[in-house]
This record gives structure tokens, sequence and C-alpha cells, in this order.
């Protein structure tokens, strides 16, 4: 299956639009993942519970637990500085290293 997929997924790839849009999504996803992940994390350390984390931040702890346990959350940036600040965090941007650039950037700007 992984086979196709990656077949499928090379031949689609030489449509830039196609590209472009699988190059931001991809970006998207990762660093929605990595953030959620971070702040997850963070929150263990601090050793709050969801319901807690949700009571800091002036929220139902529901909305605290799908932020943290959903596989499909799109959170607002507003949100994820509220929870960041909560846990004594900040949220900051980081250059990409070459390889992102050249797997993320160069094809969604390739559509510019």
């Amino acid at each position: 299956m992984n086979d196709v997929f990656n077949t499928l997924l090379e031949l689609e790839g030489r449509d830039p639009e196609f590209a472009r849009a699988y190059a931001a999504e991809s970006a998207r996803i990762e660093a929605i993942d990595s953030i959620i992940n971070a702040l997850d994390e963070a929150r263990g350390t601090e050793k709050l519970s969801k319901a807690a984390l949700a009571r800091a931040i002036g929220s139902d702890p529901s909305t605290v637990r799908r932020l943290l346990s959903s596989e499909s959350v799109n959170p607002t940036l507003s949100t994820i500085a509220e929870v960041a600040a909560a846990l004594g965090m900040r949220v900051t941007l980081t250059p990409m290293s070459e390889d992102e650039r050249t797997r993320i950037t160069e094809p969604m700007r390739a559509c510019a």
C-alpha cells in the first residue's frame, strides 16, 4: 500500500498546484502536532490536569481535553498562546532547515 501511495504522490507531485497544496497541508499538520505535543508535555511537567489548565485559561475542561486529545484539532493561535502562557511558555517561530525549505517552502512558492 505504501508503494502505491508513494507512486501516486510522485505522479501527482509533478503538478505544481498539487505540490503546493500537499506541502502546505504537510507543514500545517506538522506544526500543529508539534505544538500540541509540546503543550501536553509541558502540562505533564507542570503536573497540571487538563481541568486545572482549563480553569487557568478560563475555559471549559472539554475544550482543553479536545485540544490535547483530538486527532482533528485546528486551534487558533490565540488559544495556543493562552495555553502556552498558562504553562509558562510562549509561542515562537524558528527558521526551517534547508531540507524543510526544499520540501515545503519551494513547492509553495512555485505557484506564487
